[in-house]
């Protein structure tokens, strides 16, 4: 557990520029790392896998984070780490950031299959239902985080985690990710800011990262529709300011964003992230 004093010691330490946090080497034709969560398109990857890939690098994506590891067998997408590594290297879109749900005693594979893979980051993407009823429940999933991210650092690779909006039930006077923010390690664990799931969930995420300086190195830019059912839609073609919100990028501390769109509508998918991509290629807060 890290206590209240040892957070703000590290988000002060933050503050000052003396955190070591990882690089992002990539840069596209318009000076730019524009990332994409796979899970976007995990239909099309499967009906036309190179086709995918391909369009998505003639977008221009240049990042990329996984939604297709598989534990048992060691693979993403059915290719070996450095075989997935590769593919997507090609295509100059870099695997920056792996989604996947494990325990602490397959850490070590997890982590060992994602150094092979070039990762930077891997994320906890989702809490199963039986840890977020109860404040002790966060406050054994933040225990069982802070382990991961020890055996993450040791393959050097930072462990995160990433929001929905369950996290931002109140539960006496306290919300799920208030806990999993207070009482995780700074140095340990990060945070990926799911733009739209805090907004669904009534907060905003500019007075979040105020409150949580320097935790939030990965975000999702996800956007949502003006009515009021709140469905997804194509980053700049919703409600979200994301202007405002990038305005604090280094409030956050955030090293990379990956566009991700659950579900949809009125476009297509692949529509959809040509959309989003050339919205965020032509901002000028990026």
């Amino acid at each position: 557990m890290i206590h209240r004093r040892t957070f703000f010691k590290t988000t002060a330490a933050f503050a000052a520029g003396s955190m070591v946090l990882p690089a992002v080497s990539c840069s596209g034709i318009f000076g730019k790392t524009i990332g994409l969560q796979l899970y976007t398109v995990r239909d099309q990857l499967k009906e036309d896998w190179d086709g995918t890939l391909n369009r998505l690098a003639e977008i221009g994506y240049n990042s990329v984070e996984a939604a297709g590891y598989n534990l048992s067998e060691g693979t993403f997408y059915g290719l070996s780490p450095k075989a997935f590594a590769q593919k997507l290297d090609a295509l100059g879109m870099p695997l920056h950031s792996s989604h996947t749900v494990f325990e602490n005693r397959d850490a070590e594979k997890v982590f060992a299959d994602a150094a092979e893979a070039g990762c930077q980051y891997v994320v906890y993407p989702f809490l199963p239902e039986e840890f977020r009823k109860n404040i002790n429940g966060y406050k054994a999933t933040a225990a069982k985080l802070n382990r991961m991210g020890e055996i993450a650092n040791n393959y050097g690779i930072r462990f995160g985690y990433h929001n929905h909006a369950f996290e931002f039930e109140k539960m006496d006077g306290q919300t799920g990710m208030d806990i999993l923010l207070e009482e995780t390690d700074f140095e340990m664990v990060t945070f990926e800011l799911d733009l739209y799931w805090v907004t669904r969930a009534g907060y905003d995420p500019v007075e979040y990262i105020k409150k949580y300086p320097g935790r939030f190195e990965l975000w999702h830019v996800k956007d949502m529709v003006k009515t009021e059912d709140m469905f997804f839609a194509p980053a700049g073609y919703g409600r979200i300011d994301f202007e405002r919100i990038f305005d604090e990028k280094n409030t956050a501390g955030m090293k990379l964003f990956f566009v991700e769109q659950d579900s949809f509508r009125t476009f297509d998918p692949m529509e959809s992230v040509e959309m989003s991509y050339n919205y965020l290629r032509k901002a000028s807060f990026i």
